[in-house]
């Protein structure tokens, strides 16, 4: 949702005061040329809980240590997800070798790819669990406090972790179409661009539905 205008806001105070439904208000000000996502955001700053007068709805509160956690989770996320990847392209190089990577380098790299498996398996015992740990004290900081689903910061990251997510996927495409017009699509190409495809389109398919888990969450 977008921010809306203090002005705007005032407005929907008001209106509600003096007894407009909120279905007459919304359609007046989408008449009056307000977009959807500023009208919805302003009437959203007020509960539907009947009174004499319009009831705000609390606002998101971000302590430094909720800052903290969410910028831990997304970043274990980052690299469980850049990890698993390249586990993932070791096994596959190692399943199906190419052999003119040996003679152009002079190196051997099964052992390349052995050593790049045990760094990525490290990685991924580390990382990985602390990204369920605070994923899971950020579910539980949201249940007790649904105003958290509001937070500056985890729509910020979130989004952000979409647009990666997006690209990648966006470029595995590329990537697989460039490969199958040359003519070089591969086993070992194929499972690879394959293994991005999923890393990065679970990713991509979860955030997109806890936002609007989110959504309508905040709307009730």
């Amino acid at each position: 949702m977008l921010m809306s205008d203090t002005g705007l806001t005032e407005f929907v105070e008001k209106a509600l005061a003096r007894g407009a439904s909120r279905d007459d208000t919304e359609r007046a000000l989408l008449d009056a040329g307000w977009s959807k996502d500023q009208v919805d955001d302003a009437l959203g700053s007020f509960s539907t809980v009947e009174f004499v007068v319009p009831v705000p709805r609390p606002k998101a509160r971000l302590s430094a240590r909720d800052a903290f956690l969410y910028l831990v989770m997304f970043a274990m996320l980052y690299i469980s997800a850049y990890h698993l990847g390249n586990l993932l392209f070791q096994v596959i190089n190692l399943g199906f070798p190419d052999p003119l990577v040996h003679q152009s380098s002079g190196f051997d790299p099964v052992e390349r790819a052995r050593d790049a498996i045990r760094f990525a398996t490290a990685s991924l015992i580390v990382a990985f669990p602390v990204f369920l740990f605070t994923a899971r004290r950020i579910a539980q900081s949201v249940t007790k406090d649904p105003t958290h689903r509001n937070s500056g910061v985890r729509k910020w990251l979130t989004y952000l972790t979409l647009f990666i997510a997006a690209c990648v996927v966006v470029g595995d495409l590329i990537a697989l179409l460039y490969n199958l017009l040359s003519g070089e699509l591969s086993t070992r190409i194929s499972l690879k661009v394959l293994t991005v495809g999923l890393i990065a389109g679970g990713i991509l398919a979860y955030y997109l539905w806890a936002m609007r888990a989110d959504d309508e969450a905040l709307a009730r």
